[in-house]
């Protein structure tokens, strides 16, 4: 597939119009098409798939907001701008855009304030345990290791992941991403936002003076020309499930793609480079670490070498990148029968991320032997780690005093090896009026992008929620510029 752009004089026949032409509709696109409705635009939103939702419909559903937020204060936790910044800046990676993290962070409330206008339900509560996201419809959750080390040295800690309320949820299969897009979608169709579903999209148009005027795209085998009077907003995700992208941007992760859907294939962004666009952090990811943190909470994370290296208790998605880039993908979770036993029956424990022990032995000399670490490695960290856990204290990596418990017998270890999987963070370089940069730093006229087909908040660190956080927020940003244009 071609995705050269298209000379507008060569196009004969336009298919249809709108003044804002949006590509996909997930979390970035029904944002971009409510603002862009709201500044009297008329949109019409292209879906690849037979519907709205995207990835952030199949998603647990947070949205990282902060600076003292209404469900922060009704659950008793202080936050502010700057502590939400300054926790962003150090958890985000190196080289995010401390710019674009400040504008983030001062717009948050006002953000929450929108999302709530539109209808998403957020319940005052906090769920306090480990988990990938509440089991029930608690609305607040730490999911960024805010209160793990070292953030918490950092920055005074404050949950920040808000999940929208709702009942009945399966990690994985039903999650709170439904009831984030569920109202945003109603309230786009309210404004007269239309959408054209079983679309994907293929090519940019282009008019004698460089600006973006339309899309060409294929429903059923037939080409559809759609003209944009204003401009084009793209925003169809990733390129985690184009195996060519990812081979050249980010090997690491090839053949394992998690928390994203096969629609994620980069076109968005390849429409874009046919035209000069720049890209930015094109190959950061995120590494889920795919075990459930009641487990990881319980044990010790140790490598190779039989050394611990990350607080067990900070969030699965840095354990996941320290795993992957810094460990070679090598990990074993070393914990007793009762740590394994109080795991597996946690309320928020999620079944098919809880793990049977691989190896089980009665001491952990023997346990060193059969897992293959080197003499004395194991036995050395154990006899650290359960020295400080009698304190309470654990001076090496600083993981709570609530999770510091002596390792008893018999002993066992979970063979993590290879238990990573990931998604791209890096794209198209946007301003924060959400203008596709051209390599020459200008804006390509006509042309806006928002959620995971940019380089957004995120460099090489996480925090869940902050994909739909800064998809929703920026593609906010797209529809107001493009409606504007």
């Amino acid at each position: 597939m071609t995705v050269a752009p298209v000379d507008a004089g060569d196009i004969a026949h336009w298919d249809a119009e709108a003044d804002v032409v949006i590509a996909g509709y997930g979390i970035a696109g029904v944002s971009a098409a409510i603002e862009a409705a709201r500044a009297g635009a008329e949109v019409v939103v292209l879906e690849r798939t037979g519907g709205w939702g995207g990835a952030a419909a199949l998603a647990g559903g947070f949205v990282y907001l902060g600076g003292g937020t209404p469900i922060q204060k009704a659950c008793g936790f202080e936050d502010s701008v700057d502590n939400m910044r300054t926790f962003l800046c150090a958890a985000m990676g190196p080289g995010a855009d401390e710019d674009r993290v400040a504008d983030y962070c001062a717009g948050s409330l006002e953000h929450f304030d929108w999302l709530v206008d539109c209808g998403v339900p957020f319940k005052p509560s906090f769920w306090p345990e480990p988990g990938w996201e509440p089991p029930d419809d608690d609305g607040l959750m730490y999911t960024g290791g805010e209160n793990a080390f070292p953030y918490n040295r950092i920055a005074v800690p404050a949950p920040r992941g808000h999940v929208p309320q709702m009942q009945n949820k399966r990690t994985g299969e039903q999650g709170g991403g439904y009831m984030l897009m569920k109202p945003l979608v109603d309230t786009a169709t309210a404004l007269g936002v239309r959408s054209i579903v079983d679309t994907r999209v293929q090519r940019l148009v282009v008019n004698s003076n460089g600006r973006v005027v339309g899309i060409i795209a294929r429903q059923y085998g037939t080409e559809l020309a759609v003209r944009a009077r204003r401009g084009v907003v793209l925003a169809t995700g990733s390129f985690a499930y184009n195996e060519s992208m990812v081979a050249r941007y980010a090997p690491r992760i090839a053949g394992r793609p998690a928390a994203s859907i096969e629609e994620h294939d980069g076109v968005a962004i390849q429409m874009a480079q046919a035209l000069g666009a720049d890209l930015a952090h094109i190959d950061a990811t995120e590494v889920a670490f795919l075990v459930d943190p009641q487990l990881i909470v319980r044990g010790i994370l140790v490598n190779g070498r039989g050394q611990r290296y990350v607080a067990e208790d900070t969030y699965p998605g840095r354990i996941g990148q320290l795993t992957l880039y810094q460990q070679d993908d090598t990990a074993f979770l070393v914990l007793d029968a009762d740590a394994h036993e109080q795991a597996m029956g946690a309320r928020s424990a999620t079944p098919f991320l809880l793990r049977p022990p691989t190896w089980v032995c009665e001491t952990v000399a023997d346990l060193e032997s059969e897992i293959g670490l080197p003499t004395g490695s194991l036995q050395s960290t154990v006899a650290a780690y359960n020295d400080g856990a009698v304190k309470g204290d654990d001076p090496l990596l600083h993981k709570k005093p609530e999770w510091l418990r002596p390792i008893g017998t018999p002993v066992g270890a979970i063979d993590l090896r290879g238990n990573t999987g990931g998604f791209t963070l890096g794209g198209l370089h946007t301003s924060l009026s959400a203008e596709v940069l051209h390599v020459s730093g200008e804006p390509i006229p006509g042309l806006f992008a928002a959620g995971r087909a940019t380089a957004g908040l995120a460099a090489w660190g996480y925090a869940s929620g902050i994909s739909l956080g800064d998809g929703s927020f920026y593609g906010r940003r797209a529809g107001r510029t493009a409606a504007t244009a």
